[in-house]
């Protein structure tokens, strides 16, 4: 099949290799050093699902009209990319696979022309160099519709082609998925904010408590807005009420059980990949859309409200915080 890939980042570039490595005819979006590097010598392709060279075509937009697209740029550039790329667009089904709250409507907006089915992508992957992608935490992906009502034939023809490169599956209740991911992507904020790997913070016990804490503020929000949480992962609804009414020395059940899940190859998280690029983050559709839900839900969300604030100084100073300052702001 002729697929196209918008945003050959860590993610996607991830699944533009994969699938030409099923044998499928991929077409890639990139800018800068990482497009020439693509065009140079392909996508290089290692770690958990080894090694593999996608020859692949790469441009800044798509040059030709594909069966099937795959866009995973960040939350707040996908409306942007979908734009950019519409006249190849129309009425060819479009997998978002986005992190967060949000984006994906902001970007099924953008290209009114095709079905649009939602991603949630588990992979832990690295852009280590331009043109170079290291798999570090191998990882299904969940597809859905996020009207539940409506046909679902555009996830199941994804899910039937995606399947070829990488493990997948459609669920029907993709909201509820989106929010059990949105607490998982709560490992994301406090490694961009001290530059920390995922691991080196669910080792050290104050940040794991902190991380805890934030991961049970995101439960009781979603639980208020009366969310029944898809499991993703192996996280059930049941955790998530387990996290919700647990206390704080209990709380850390979820991210100890994600800490095993990573392995020991150091994983920065997707945030702190954009902070050592020098990129706007997605903390805004992440922490920042738990603020925004509990507003709506009136849960209070404090530590939320400061890891937003934290990763956007980092943002703005270029200077990590340091973890005594992150623990005695808490204090």
């Amino acid at each position: 099949m002729d697929i196209a890939v918008i945003g050959a980042g860590a993610i996607g570039g991830t699944v533009a290799a994969m699938l030409d490595r099923a044998g499928h005819r991929v077409e890639v979006t990139a800018r800068g050093a990482h497009l020439t590097a693509i065009r140079q010598h392909g996508i290089r392709l290692s770690g958990a699902w080894g090694d593999h060279t996608a020859a692949v075509d790469a441009a800044e937009l798509l040059t030709r009209k594909p069966q099937l697209v795959i866009l995973a740029t960040k939350a707040m550039d996908a409306p942007g990319a979908a734009a950019d790329n519409a006249p190849l667009l129309d009425g060819v089904p479009l997998v978002v696979i986005q992190n967060g709250l949000g984006g994906l409507e902001e970007t099924a907006a953008a290209a009114p022309g095709s079905p649009v089915v939602g991603g949630l992508c588990l992979i832990a992957a690295s852009l280590t160099a331009p043109g170079e992608i290291m798999v570090t935490t191998a990882a299904p992906t969940w597809l859905g519709m996020t009207d539940p009502a409506a046909s679902d034939h555009a996830a199941r023809l994804a899910a039937k082609v995606l399947a070829d490169a990488i493990p997948c599956q459609v669920v029907s209740n993709f909201e509820g998925a989106r929010w059990t991911k949105l607490i998982i992507n709560q490992v994301n904020a406090l490694p961009a904010i001290t530059g920390l790997s995922v691991q080196e913070v669910i080792d050290h016990p104050p940040l794991r408590e902190l991380l805890s804490t934030s991961m049970q503020e995101a439960a009781r929000v979603g639980l208020a807005r009366g969310i029944r949480f898809e499991e993703v992962n192996e996280v059930t609804h049941d955790d998530v009420v387990r996290l919700a009414d647990a206390s704080l020395a209990e709380a850390d059940f979820l991210p100890l059980r994600l800490r095993a899940y990573l392995g020991e190859t150091p994983n920065p998280g997707s945030t702190l990949q954009s902070i050592r690029r020098g990129q706007a983050s997605e903390i805004d559709y992440l922490n920042g859309a738990i603020v925004s839900a509990g507003l709506g839900a009136g849960v209070p969300t404090p530590v939320n409200e400061r890891m937003v604030e934290l990763v956007h100084q980092v943002e703005r100073t270029g200077q990590f915080v340091t973890v005594d300052e992150v623990l005695a702001d808490r204090d």
